[in-house]
């Protein structure tokens, strides 16, 4: 499954509350896109601005997408052609290994070996993260059934406050369903959403680059980088690498601080008596 954000006149845009349709999506196996490899749609609407796409089944790799949409009814359709997709999805990755192949150098398509291998160096540089941050990356899909939004919610039914769900954690509404009984069906995404965070992709994709660079037989290995050999090859001198907060560093660990679970003990509070005896009443008097 991808699930698209239609853009139109340079802003997120959604189609169908005007009439419009988000009709199809089509891979190509090049940046040129000349080449079709599959297509699907139409696409079915999660969420206000969001809707879903079942892909087709194709190789693991990287492909170039269009995806044609009306904007409104009557309106003649548009074209994306911004979209690029590192497929197979769902790996419970921030990152994937054509990303970190581009960061290397290495030519696409990947050879088996050289995928598992930068998929390897993925997983350690996320388990860094992971280790760091004190939580997952991945965030957990957790559905609740015969939900009715709070009232004065029924506007906002994106917004996670707008339902009774709670959770010790961050919580994003991924999709919601209509029932006929007039409630409904809703996905909560719970966790911290890494791939969602350029931060997150940025440490993970250059570190399990580095990784692999400096690991010997590694996928695109060079070992340190050389600066200048001698006419004779009798000595060698080597670039330094840019030290942290210069222009072309890999990112630190501390730049990820922000998002660092915080760990806190809730502070037992006595029981209220009830009003009027309590100082304090949830009714208000008119």
């Amino acid at each position: 499954m991808f699930d698209y954000q239609p853009m139109y006149g340079g802003a997120h845009y959604d189609p169908e509350p005007a009439g419009g349709q988000v009709t199809s999506l089509t891979l190509y196996d090049g940046p040129d896109r000349t080449t079709v490899v599959g297509a699907s749609g139409p696409a079915t609407r999660l969420r206000a601005g969001v809707y879903r796409f079942a892909l087709p089944d194709v190789p693991p790799g990287r492909y170039w997408a269009t995806v044609a949409f009306t904007p409104s009814e009557g309106a003649q359709p548009v074209k994306d052609q911004a979209v690029r997709l590192d497929l197979p999805l769902g790996l419970g990755l921030v990152t994937s290994p054509e990303a970190v192949a581009k960061e290397l150098g290495v030519p696409l398509p990947l050879t088996a070996e050289q995928r598992d291998d930068l998929l390897t160096a993925i997983r350690k540089a996320q388990a860094d993260v992971v280790a760091y941050l004190g939580r997952p990356v991945i965030p957990q899909l957790v559905t609740r059934t015969g939900l009715a939004p709070y009232l004065g919610g029924d506007e906002r039914l994106e917004d996670a406050d707008s339902w009774p769900f709670d959770a010790d954690d961050l919580v994003q509404v991924s999709a919601y369903r209509l029932r006929e009984d007039g409630t409904y069906d809703v996905d909560f995404l719970v966790g911290f959403d890494g791939a969602a965070n350029d931060a997150v992709v940025r440490y993970v994709t250059t570190h399990a680059a580095e990784s692999e660079r400096n690991r010997p037989g590694g996928v695109g290995a060079q070992g340190r980088r050389v600066a200048s050999v001698s006419a004779e090859g009798q000595s060698i001198s080597y670039a330094a690498e840019p030290t942290a907060g210069q222009a072309g560093a890999l990112p630190t660990l501390d730049s990820l601080s922000r998002w660092k679970r915080r760990l806190f003990q809730p502070l037992n509070r006595p029981v209220r008596a009830p009003w009027p005896y309590s100082s304090h009443s949830a009714y208000r008097r008119r």
